[in-house]
């Protein structure tokens, strides 16, 4: 009965913010489109629930093609002088609308709005037998980890937190990182890894 609120609750809210937020995505559809060469939406395979592949969204904030830099856990790379990203995807970074197309997935029901953040298909390589815990429950735009320091802990830390939220994980949890994320929006907090820090991915 948890999970169907959980998916009500996803799906009421994603199509409010899909519907309110229209006029939004088009604006940032077109400046993506007229910053920099190449498609205004970045696509890419993550792990869902129980390790199923689905297709992300996000608006491109790198140069067409951008190489896939990792550190050296496996990890992302997401420096705060990424010369891969545009000027554009540097803000829309730094503000987390590049996430604003995840409430797509979220309608479609491939992610949640509170869950772990979704790992490249890859990086299940680099998984513990705990970590592997976290598939149980569909990814989120927002999560544990990203109100405890989002790109400034290390991987092993962002992957121990997914961990505790999924094996805590209540309705009540759920609200309250809702809640929480505001301000870490809202003030563009913990973007960037800490220099010469394992860190992970903008989320």
């Amino acid at each position: 009965m948890k999970l169907l609120v959980k998916r009500g609750i996803d799906v009421a809210l994603s199509s409010i913010a899909l519907t309110l937020l229209s006029p939004l995505f088009l604006l940032l559809a077109v400046l993506v489109r007229i910053s920099s060469p190449g498609p205004v939406l970045f696509r890419q395979a993550r792990l869902g629930r129980s390790g199923r592949p689905f297709v992300i969204l996000k608006f491109r904030t790198m140069h067409d093609k951008a190489e896939d830099l990792r550190n050296p856990d496996g990890s992302a790379y997401c420096g705060s002088e990424d010369a891969r990203v545009t000027p554009l995807g540097r803000f829309l970074r730094k503000a987390s609308l590049d996430e604003l197309p995840q409430l797509w997935n979220v309608w479609r029901g491939d992610m949640s709005l509170v869950g772990p953040r979704p790992d490249q298909v890859d990086q299940l390589q680099y998984y513990s037998g705990d970590d592997m815990i976290k598939l149980s429950v569909k990814p989120g735009i927002t999560g544990l980890a990203q109100i405890s320091g989002r790109n400034r802990i290390n991987w092993r830390e962002r992957k121990r937190l997914d961990v505790e939220y999924t094996r805590s994980w209540s309705l009540v949890q759920d609200c309250n990182i809702l809640l929480r994320t505001i301000p870490y929006v809202v003030l563009g907090r913990d973007t960037h890894e800490r220099k010469h820090n394992g860190g992970f991915e903008s989320w």
